[in-house]
């Protein structure tokens, strides 16, 4: 590979772009790697204030999930579902916590969440950690003296 000088033009999202699109220097980091239309806005939720209604998640499953720590709504993918699905789970969300941002202010909130406290929702965190406490129920219940 040849060594590129960096552009000055571009947007600080380019170490996110996979295998060799890195090395182009007319690369941006906005263009949509799958094909289709180019979005000059992403789509972020605010955790802090999700209740983990799991409504976007239905209505555009390729682009939220159910984060299963806090049970509440991240978004996994920018350009997976149309923009109407996505609009759709924002105009439904019961606590109004999904928003359209700008790629950069994206960025920078991406790495904010890292210090975010969020609180569990009191979700079980997956079906094994809800079997393994309702067996150690039963144990202590049947090991109690007469």
């Amino acid at each position: 590979m040849a060594d590129f000088e960096p552009n000055p033009e571009r947007s600080g999202l380019e170490p996110e772009l996979g295998g060799i699109l890195r090395d182009f220097p007319d690369r941006s980091g906005f263009e949509p790697e799958l094909g289709g239309e180019l979005r000059q806005k992403g789509v972020y939720v605010d955790e802090p204030t999700c209740i983990g209604c799991k409504h976007c998640a239905h209505v555009a499953p390729n682009t939220f999930y159910i984060e299963p720590d806090y049970g509440r709504s991240r978004v996994i993918c920018q350009d997976s579902d149309s923009e109407a699905s996505i609009q759709e789970a924002i105009d439904t969300c019961p606590v109004d916590c999904i928003h359209w941002v700008d790629y950069t202010e994206l960025k920078k909130l991406e790495e904010e969440r890292r210090f975010q406290i969020i609180k569990n929702l009191g979700l079980p965190a997956n079906p094994s950690a809800l079997a393994a406490q309702n067996r150690s129920k039963r144990k202590r219940k049947n090991t109690k003296p007469r």
